[in-house]
């Protein structure tokens, strides 16, 4: 049995020694770096332990049996009806902390059990329920267009003892899929469960590459989604351009929910631009702000020309306007800004002239010309 593609198609890229471990140290999203590995740990760190399954499914089991788990052990855990097959993803005192954050009150509501290690005959088991998946994943989406339902199977997830199946599916109407749970019981012969996710949950299954160069956020680190709004680029100053601000999903981007918080904070410190400036010249209205160079552009009420003032004079001029005083003009405290444009040039010192010679005039082609030689041959 292939046990090192058995566990790479569930994040885990060989298996050293034993069937039974998994290497924790690949890049997989579902992976957590468990910074106190190396402190001395509790007596009870392995009762509680975080799992993962597929598709960014997460879970938290008890482990009565009080086997000896570590991150990258493959475990059999109890499921409905059955047992699943998934990889202990943490342990120790981080458990806790990642079930208080999530509400995760394990006195009032008692987890799930850990049975055991995964057998050769569970791996065998899950082995055969994975290469289903595809296969069922085409014929299903067969079904779905035959039956003439708006929706959007993304992703077929077995159990790991290949008693269920778990389709995940997309709409944007509700959908009564009632007559397909019985196409699909009967065609496949398993106990079907339909589970409702976003384009954001499918554009993290499907995976990709952003505007930014980069793998997309939700197929690399993201576990949670929040939602985003045009708030969040008006804090950054960025133009409304819907275009530029969706993603791969078809919404807006989630790492413009990234940086608000660093310049909500760099706001914090810009003076209050409510109240125009006064001046000699004029009243100066402010219009916009680089809140990380702590400069504010004014503009006149009668011009167009934009301004640019440190943010300590602007504090100074509100000052003396504060007195009943106007200072004489603007540009007296004006900073420059802009960069003289660089200078493109090879490594030889030489201008990039060879590219800006004009192009040579195409002879027109003449039908007539090239008739009378061919009939002078």
């Amino acid at each position: 049995m292939d046990y090192h593609k058995l566990i790479y198609e569930r994040g885990c890229p060989k298996i050293p020694e034993n069937p039974i471990h998994c290497h924790p140290t690949n890049q997989n999203k579902l992976n957590v770096f468990d910074w106190l590995e190396d402190v001395p740990k509790l007596k009870n760190e392995s009762k509680i332990v975080e799992i993962r399954f597929k598709n960014n499914r997460k879970g938290y089991y008890e482990n009565q049996a009080k086997l000896r788990l570590d991150a990258g052990t493959v475990v059999a855990v109890e499921s409905q009806k059955g047992h699943d097959i998934g990889i202990v993803s943490l342990t120790g005192p981080l458990v806790y902390s990642n079930m208080q954050k999530k509400g995760i009150d394990y006195h009032k509501d008692p987890l799930k059990k850990v049975y055991r290690y995964a057998t050769d005959s569970d791996l065998a088991k899950w082995k055969d329920a994975m290469q289903k998946e595809k296969e069922t994943l085409i014929t299903s989406r067969r079904i779905i267009r035959d039956l003439g339902l708006r929706m959007k199977l993304a992703d077929v997830e077995y159990q790991g003892d290949n008693t269920k199946a778990t389709f995940y599916y997309i709409a944007d109407e509700r959908v009564d899929f009632r007559e397909l749970i019985k196409v699909l019981a009967d065609r496949f012969k398993i106990r079907i469960e339909m589970r409702q996710i976003g384009s954001r949950q499918e554009a993290g299954l499907v995976g990709g590459i952003g505007p930014c160069g980069r793998e997309l956020c939700c197929s690399t680190f993201m576990h949670t989604f929040t939602s985003v709004n045009t708030q969040a680029a008006r804090a950054q100053d960025l133009s409304l351009n819907m275009q530029k601000l969706t993603g791969m999903c078809g919404k807006l981007k989630c790492c413009l929910n990234h940086e608000v918080a660093v310049y909500e904070d760099a706001r914090k410190q810009l003076p209050k631009t409510n109240k125009p400036l006064e001046t000699e010249k004029g009243r100066a209205f402010f219009q916009k702000a680089d809140v990380f160079k702590k400069i504010l552009w004014y503009v006149y009420e009668d011009s167009y020309v934009l301004i640019p003032i440190p943010m300590e004079d602007v504090i100074k001029i509100m000052a003396i306007n504060k007195e009943g005083k106007k200072v004489e003009q603007l540009e007296d405290f004006s900073v420059k800004t802009t960069d003289e444009s660089p200078d493109f040039t090879t490594v030889l010192d030489q201008d990039l002239t060879r590219f800006d010679k004009k192009n040579k005039k195409r002879k027109r082609f003449s039908y007539k010309k090239n008739k009378n030689r061919n009939d002078r041959r």
